[in-house]
């Protein structure tokens, strides 16, 4: 299932852009657009070489039709690479063809209507719409408030959505963590286990073994009775892949702040 986002939803940076569909299945390419300069493009036209350039992972070409440019273009190639993990991602769900239903144009602002597709079932299909603004003689896929928000973190942008997005997924996954100790000590005779007997149980998802995919280090620190514990968890690369570092234990309180990468200590 495909959705747009609000300006609210920025942070979410793995999920979506602003104004940007993630795609799941295939659609039809008006035939003849490629190759088309942007200034030359319809706001069509924009749309559909704008998710083309992504699917085929030309992110900086992609984002120049965008209101993300100013972003893209200050980034350094060591911070474009650190997070072209995270462009793959998005290129991967757009497939190769998308089909565009309508278009309307007033003024400055145009609106795209593109089938969003629902599962595997065409017949559950919606209309979703995608904004553009116009940029002198061009269009750029996204709407004035988020070019706004974008221009004012400039080439921050990306990373700092990166972090908001990964801290929230980490309180996601400290959640997570407390359902399923909940779970296996019902099952265990009242006692707890660390995050590795989580993932050998298949409890919790591999990916917390290491840091590649939410740059954070996970850990659960049993008691020796094995009826209370401790988790924490602590930005991989402190103001790059996070910023604030997390506290939990097995009632639920879940504590968090800025400790410069540290973890934090137990509250008294």
């Amino acid at each position: 299932m495909f959705r747009l986002l609000d300006s609210k939803s920025l942070i979410r940076f793995r999920l979506a852009l602003a104004g940007i569909l993630f795609f799941g299945a295939a659609h039809v390419f008006p035939p003849g657009l490629a190759g088309q300069k942007n200034s030359a493009r319809s706001p069509s036209q924009t749309v559909i070489e704008f998710y083309k350039a992504m699917r085929e992972r030309r992110f900086r070409e992609a984002f120049a039709m965008s209101i993300y440019q100013p972003a893209i273009e200050g980034l350094s190639q060591g911070d474009f690479e650190d997070l072209q993990p995270d462009f793959d991602k998005m290129a991967a769900n757009i497939p190769e063809k998308i089909e565009i239903t309508g278009e309307q144009i007033t003024g400055n602002i145009a609106t795209v209507m593109v089938k969003v597709p629902h599962g595997d079932d065409p017949e559950k299909a919606t209309i979703e719409p995608v904004t553009l603004i116009r940029a002198g003689d061009a269009w750029l896929v996204g709407d004035e408030a988020n070019q706004a928000i974008v221009k004012r973190a400039g080439k921050r942008f990306f990373l700092d959505a990166r972090i908001e997005a990964h801290h929230g997924e980490v309180e996601e996954l400290l959640k997570r963590a407390l359902a399923v100790e909940v779970a296996y000590s019902q099952q265990h005779n009242g006692m707890f286990v660390d995050l590795p007997g989580l993932i050998s149980a298949g409890l919790m998802p591999q990916d917390l073994a290491g840091t590649d995919s939410t740059g954070y280090r996970f850990h659960i620190t049993v008691a020796k009775d094995g009826r209370t514990y401790v988790a924490g968890a602590e930005p991989a690369r402190y103001g790059r892949t996070g910023k604030l570092s997390f506290w939990m234990d097995q009632t639920g309180s879940i504590k968090s702040a800025d400790t410069g990468g540290n973890p934090i200590s137990a509250p008294k």
